[in-house]
C-alpha cells in the first residue's frame, strides 16, 4: 500500500470524493490489522468488510460518482452495453484499465458476444472481489480476466475449471476445456483435463463431446496405456465413428488406426471387424500387417512369439481394460473399520492361447497401517512402549499377491493397477490410479492423503470405497531365433 499512500493526494484530486473516501477506508482497515497487538487482552478486530463490499455494489450498480464509461460493442448488434465505472477501482485490478483510462474517460471495448454477456459479472467481480460463474462460462470469464490482466480471477477460473472436471453436463465440457487450455498455454489444466480423459473414457466415448475430440488430442489418448475402458474392442468402436464422422484426410485416419492395439482383441472379434467394419476395409491396407501380426500373436504361444517379435511395445501392453478377465471390482463397505480381503481371478495373458488359463490374486486391505517409523517402539523400562502411535497416524495399505506360482509364468510379469472411484455430480468415476509392478505387491502411495475416517471423505460413496484391481500382463522379449 506504499505506493498508493504517496499517490493519495494526486488521486484525490483526480477521481472524487469517492475514490478518496474508498481509498481512506482501506487505509484504515490496514492499519487497524495492524494495531493487533499480540497477548494484549484489549485488542480486537473490527471488520465491517461485508458493508464495504455492499457499498462497493452500489456504487457501479447506480454510478454514484463515476468518472469513467465503458461502451461494449459485439459485432452482432448494433448497441452497445454502457457501464459507469470508477477508474480507480478498475485501475486498481487491471493493468490494462489503468492504460485505457488515462487519457481518457469514455473507451469503447469490442467484444465476442459470449464475453460480451459476461462483462457485467466481470466488472462487479473488479468492485466487489468475487464472482459466481456456471460451466459453460468458465471460457469467456478466463477470456476476460486475460485480456485484461485480472491474474486473480484468471488463476480462479482455471482452479474452478480443475476442480470440476467431473461435473455433469448435458453437452460435455471436458474436450472443449483442454482444447481451450491448449491454445492459451495452460499446461495444468490441459494435463489434468488429458488425466481426467484417459481415466474416464468410457463415459467420454458414450457423450456429445467425443466427436468435438481433435486429431492431435485423440492421437495422444490412443498412445496411452492408462486408458481406462471396457475393452479395446470399444475404443476401437468410437475410433470408428469418430472417422466416419469426422472424415479426415487419409494420413490422419491411417495413423489412428494404427494406434489401435489389435492384439488386445480376440480373433473371432478381429474376424468380424474384417468382415464388417466399412472403416477397416477402406483403410485395410494400412493395417493389414497389423492385423496379420495380430492373427499370429493369438495362435502361437508367447514364448514362441516373443523369440520372433519384439513384444517390448505398446501394441502388445494392455490398458486398464474393466471386463472381469482383467480384474475385479471391490466394494469395501466401512473401510476405517477392519481389515478385509478378497480373492479373484484373471486371465493368464491376453493371446488366446492362455485364454484357458486362470490365476488367482488375494487382495488384503488394512484401513490403518503403520510405516517402520511410526510403529511403536519397546524398551525393558516400566513405561514399555516409548513411542504412543495414534490410529490416525497410519495409512491405508493394499497388498495384490498371486496365490500360485507356476512354469506358466516364464516370460510374463504383471503390473497391477488399483483405481479409485469416487462420486462427484451424481456419478462414479475415476479420481485417483494406482500402479505397481510384479516387483513389488503394493503401491507405496496408495490413499496417501485420504481421510477415511470421515463419512464425508471424497474418497468414500456411502461410507463404502469403490476398488477396481487390474491386472496387466506383461510379455517379454527371449532371445531371437535366426529368420
Amino acid at each position: 500500500m506504499g505506493r498508493l499512500t504517496g499517490a493519495l493526494p494526486v488521486a484525490a484530486h483526480r477521481w472524487g470524493s469517492t475514490a478518496t473516501a474508498f481509498l481512506l477506508l482501506l487505509l484504515t482497515v490496514q492499519a487497524a490489522q495492524r494495531a493487533e497487538l499480540g497477548g494484549d487482552a484489549t485488542a480486537a478486530t473490527i471488520n465491517h468488510s461485508l458493508t464495504l463490499l455492499q457499498r462497493l455494489q452500489e456504487l457501479l450498480q447506480n454510478g454514484n460518482s463515476s468518472d469513467s464509461v465503458l461502451r461494449v460493442r459485439t459485432a452482432a448488434s448494433d448497441e452497445a452495453k454502457v457501464f459507469h465505472t470508477h477508474q480507480l477501482l478498475l485501475s486498481l485490478q487491471s493493468e490494462v484499465f489503468e492504460g485505457l483510462l488515462r487519457n481518457q474517460s469514455v473507451v469503447t471495448l469490442h467484444e465476442p458476444p459470449e464475453t460480451a454477456a459476461l462483462f457485467e459479472k466481470f466488472i462487479r467481480y473488479l468492485y466487489c472481489g468475487g464472482v459466481s460463474i456456471l460451466l459453460h462460462q468458465a471460457i469467456p470469464m478466463h477470456q476476460l480476466a486475460s485480456k485484461y490482466r485480472v491474474w486473480g480471477l484468471q488463476r480462479g477460473v482455471a482452479d474452478y475449471m480443475r476442480s470440476h472436471l467431473a461435473s455433469e453436463s448435458s453437452q460435455g465440457h471436458v474436450v472443449g476445456w483442454y482444447h481451450y487450455a491448449v491454445r492459451v498455454g495452460d499446461v495444468a489444466l490441459q494435463e489434468s483435463c488429458l488425466q481426467f480423459l484417459a481415466w474416464n473414457l468410457s463415459a467420454v466415448l458414450g457423450s456429445a463431446e467425443w466427436a468435438s475430440v481433435s486429431v492431435e488430442l485423440l492421437l495422444l489418448l490412443l498412445e496411452r496405456s492408462d486408458l481406462v475402458l471396457h475393452s479395446e474392442l470399444e475404443l476401437y468402436t468410437a475410433v470408428e465413428s469418430w472417422l466416419s464422422r469426422r472424415q479426415p484426410e487419409e494420413a490422419v485416419a491411417e495413423r489412428v488406426l494404427r494406434a489401435i492395439r489389435y492384439p488386445m482383441i480376440a480373433p473371432s472379434q478381429l474376424f468380424r471387424l474384417q468382415a464388417q467394419s466399412a472403416v477397416l476395409a477402406r483403410h485395410h491396407g494400412a493395417v493389414r500387417d497389423l492385423l496379420f501380426q495380430a492373427f499370429q500373436f493369438h495362435a502361437a504361444s508367447p514364448l514362441h512369439f516373443a523369440k520372433y517379435f519384439d513384444v517390448n511395445c505398446s501394441m502388445f501392453l494392455p490398458r486398464n481394460y474393466l471386463a472381469p478377465s482383467w480384474g475385479s471390482q471391490w466394494v469395501i463397505n466401512n473401510p476405517a473399520r477392519d481389515d478385509r480381503s478378497t480373492s479373484f481371478q484373471t486371465q493368464l495373458g491376453p493371446s488366446s492361447h492362455d485364454a484357458g488359463k486362470r490365476l488367482t490374486w488375494n487382495a488384503l486391505f488394512s484401513p490403518r497401517w503403520l510405516p517402520v517409523s511410526l510403529r511403536p517402539v519397546y524398551s525393558d523400562s516400566v513405561s514399555g512402549a516409548v513411542q504412543a502411535v495414534r490410529i490416525e497416524d497410519g495409512r491405508p495399505r493394499l497388498v495384490v499377491t498371486p496365490a500360485m506360482s507356476s512354469p506358466d509364468f516364464a516370460g510374463v510379469s504383471f503390473q497391477k493397477t488399483v483405481l479409485v472411484g469416487v462420486r462427484q455430480q451424481g456419478r462414479v468415476l475415476v479420481k485417483h490410479a494406482y500402479s505397481f509392478h510384479q516387483s513389488s505387491d503394493e503401491a507405496a502411495d496408495f490413499l496417501a492423503h485420504a481421510d477415511l475416517q470421515k463419512r464425508t471423505s471424497e474418497y468414500l460413496i456411502d461410507n463404502s470405497l469403490h476398488l477396481h484391481i487390474i491386472v496387466k500382463p506383461v510379455y517379454h522379449s527371449l532371445i531371437k531365433a535366426k529368420k
